[in-house]
C-alpha cells in the first residue's frame, strides 16, 4: 500500500508502476551568505515557496564549460523566465556573426534541425536583435550575467535555480512585517544561499491524482520506459499547458486532477475529480487598483472592464510640480491646494505657502538668474486663485513641495468610462456597488487608485454538470492540474461569462505591474534644480 504524510507518498509497494512527470522543488534550505559563502554563525531554515519577500538574483561565478551542460542544468522556455542569459570571456566566431568577448547572449528556445538540437539565441547591438543558433557541442566558457529583475521565492524556484547548483539571491523587499515566527533574523537585508529540497511528480495507473515523492524516499526502482505502454497512464496538463494548444483545439472537457485554493467563486467550485468545460483561451482586459492608504500592507485589486458598480473621484495627491504636469489633461482645468511651503531660490518664479490654489495651466522654458549666472529651466504656467481675481504666477519644474486636488465633478462613473476619459493613475471610491455578485469585495475600500490597464491571458470555463454560467480563470495566477477527456461538448457556445474582481497578493502585484511594463522605457524623472 501507500501511505501518505504532508502531501508526500512516503512509501511504495513492490511492483507499483509509477509514470514520472515532472521534477519540483518542494522547499527551499536557506543559509545566510557572506561573500558568497555560508557565514559560520548561520543556522540553516527552512523556506516554504510561499515565503512572503522579493529577491534578486546573484549571478553564479561558476562557468558552464558547454552549450550542452547549460541546456542541461538551466530552464530554457517560451515563457517569460525562460530566456537565461551568458556572456564568453572570448569571442565566438560563427559562420555569419562573431560574439564579442562580454557581450551578453540571451538563450530563447531549442529546436531539432536535421536531427541536431541547437538552441536559438540572440544579441543586442544598437537596439536592434540579430538572431543565431548555436549547437549543444559548442563548447568555452560561459558565465551568467547579473539579473536586475526581481522575483518570488517560488519563480527563483521554479526557473532560477539551476540543476545540481545552489543560488545566491539577495533579499530585495519585504512583504510583511518581522514577527517571532520568521525563520530570517529581524531587519535582515543581506543575501541567502538556497539549497532545493526537490519531490518528484508522477501518475499511478489507477488513480487520478497526482502522486509526490520526495526525492529522498529510500527505495529502489527500474526503469521500464521502453517496454511498457505509457498511454495508458493520465497526461496531467497545468493551465499554461493548456493555454499553449492551439485556438482550434477548443473546447475541450478536462477533469481536475489538483485543483487550486480558495474558497470563493469560481475556485471553490474547482475540486479534484470535478468535470470541465474549456470554451477557448484568450487575452483579457484588467485594471489594476490598490487600496489608498497611508500605512501598508495595501489590497490590491485586478478588475474587469465588464464591473457594474459605479464610482466617484477622489482627490488626487501630487508631491512634485512636475507631477501636476503629467495628470493635467485638456479635458479639465486641474485644480489643486499646497499642502507644503516652498521658498523660490529664483525672484522670477512664485514661493508657494500651505492652502495656495492654483489652476494648471501649461509647461514652458523661462530663463532665470541662478548664482549670478543665467540659465534656461523648465518651468510650470498656474493661475494662483485669490479671494476675487487670478494671478499669473510660475513654479519651478523641479519644485518638490506638495498638492492636493480640488474635485468639482459629481458625476458617478463607469469603470470604461474613467479609463476612456482619464489618464491613469486616478483615484476613486465606489458609490454604487455591483449588484450582479454576492458580494461586491471593492464596496468595502475607501478608497482606490486605479494604476494601470493590463493584458493577461485567461481560459473560458464551465462545469459540465450545470452549465449556467462561464467563468473566466487566470493561467498564470492559479495552480491546477487537468487531464483532457475525450468526450464531445454538447454546445459550442459558452453560457454567460461572470468575470470576477480578483483579489491579489502583494507578491503578485509586482509580477503583475513587472510583465506588464518589461519592454517599456521607465518614465522620465523630474527635472533637477540646476546647479
Amino acid at each position: 500500500s501507500i501511505y501518505e504524510m504532508f502531501g508526500n507518498e512516503c512509501c511504495l509497494s513492490t511492483g507499483e508502476v509509477i509514470k514520472v512527470i515532472g521534477f519540483k522543488i518542494n522547499k527551499l534550505i536557506a543559509s545566510i551568505c557572506e561573500n558568497n559563502e555560508v557565514s559560520r554563525f548561520s543556522a540553516k531554515v527552512e523556506l516554504p515557496l510561499n515565503f512572503p519577500g522579493l529577491y534578486k538574483v546573484v549571478a553564479d561565478k561558476t562557468p558552464y564549460t558547454s552549450i550542452e551542460e547549460i541546456t542541461r542544468k538551466v530552464s530554457i522556455g517560451p515563457t517569460r523566465f525562460g530566456h537565461p542569459c551568458f556572456y564568453s570571456p572570448e569571442d565566438i566566431k560563427l559562420e555569419n556573426l562573431t560574439i564579442k568577448h562580454g557581450e551578453q547572449i540571451t538563450l530563447n528556445s531549442m529546436e531539432e534541425v536535421n536531427g541536431m538540437i541547437t538552441v536559438n539565441c540572440g544579441v543586442v547591438r544598437n537596439n536592434q536583435i540579430h538572431s543565431f543558433t548555436l549547437p549543444l557541442s559548442q563548447e568555452g566558457k560561459f558565465y551568467e550575467c547579473e539579473d536586475d529583475q526581481i522575483y518570488t521565492l517560488k519563480e527563483i524556484a521554479e526557473w532560477k535555480i539551476p540543476k545540481c547548483r545552489n543560488r545566491v539571491v539577495k533579499l530585495f523587499k519585504t512583504l510583511h512585517l518581522w514577527d517571532s515566527s520568521n525563520p530570517l533574523p529581524e531587519n535582515f537585508g543581506g543575501c541567502l544561499i538556497l539549497t532545493p529540497v526537490y519531490e518528484v511528480q508522477a501518475v499511478m495507473k489507477f488513480r487520478k491524482d497526482i502522486v509526490h515523492i520526495l526525492s529522498d524516499l529510500d527505495v529502489e526502482v527500474k526503469d521500464i520506459t521502453d517496454c511498457y505502454d505509457i498511454g495508458s497512464f493520465l497526461h496531467p496538463l497545468c493551465l499554461e499547458d493548456v493555454f499553449e494548444r492551439t485556438s482550434k483545439e477548443f473546447p475541450v472537457v478536462a477533469e481536475i486532477m489538483e485543483g487550486p485554493s480558495g474558497s470563493k467563486k469560481p475556485y471553490n467550485l474547482l475540486h479534484t475529480g470535478k468535470e470541465i468545460i474549456i470554451y477557448k483561451k484568450y487575452q483579457a482586459t484588467r485594471v489594476l487598483a490598490s487600496e489608498i492608504r497611508s500605512d501598508s500592507p495595501k489590497r490590491h485589486f485586478l478588475i474587469p472592464l465588464s464591473y457594474k458598480g459605479k464610482f466617484k473621484r477622489r482627490p488626487r495627491e501630487f508631491p512634485t510640480a512636475y507631477d501636476l504636469e503629467i495628470a493635467r489633461s485638456e479635458k479639465e482645468q486641474l485644480h489643486v491646494v499646497a499642502t507644503k511651503p516652498f521658498d523660490s531660490p529664483h525672484k522670477e518664479l512664485f514661493s508657494v505657502s500651505v492652502g495656495d490654489q492654483f489652476l494648471i495651466q501649461q509647461c514652458q522654458t523661462s530663463e532665470v538668474l541662478y548664482e549670478g549666472r543665467k540659465k534656461v529651466i523648465d518651468i510650470l504656467a498656474c493661475e494662483q486663485i485669490l479671494s476675487d481675481t487670478y494671478k499669473k504666477v510660475f513654479l519651478p519644474m523641479y519644485m518638490e513641495g506638495g498638492f492636493v486636488e480640488v474635485i468639482h465633478d459629481k458625476k458617478q462613473y463607469q469603470l470604461s468610462e474613467i479609463c476612456k476619459e482619464f489618464r491613469l493613475p486616478f483615484n476613486v471610491k465606489v458609490s454604487v456597488r455591483d449588484l450582479s455578485v454576492e458580494e461586491d469585495v471593492l464596496a468595502a475600500v475607501p478608497g482606490l487608485q486605479f494604476e494601470e490597464e493590463i493584458t493577461d491571458s485567461y481560459l473560458l470555463i464551465s462545469s459540465t454538470s450545470s452549465p449556467v454560467e462561464s467563468w473566466e480563470i487566470p493561467v498564470y495566477r492559479l495552480n491546477m492540474l487537468v487531464h483532457l477527456l475525450s468526450k464531445d461538448v454538447q454546445t459550442v457556445v459558452h453560457p454567460a461569462t461572470k468575470a470576477t474582481v480578483e483579489e491579489i497578493s502583494e507578491e503578485q502585484y509586482y509580477m503583475v505591474r513587472r510583465y506588464e511594463n518589461q519592454t517599456l522605457h521607465p518614465p522620465p524623472r523630474p527635472p533637477k534644480k540646476p546647479t
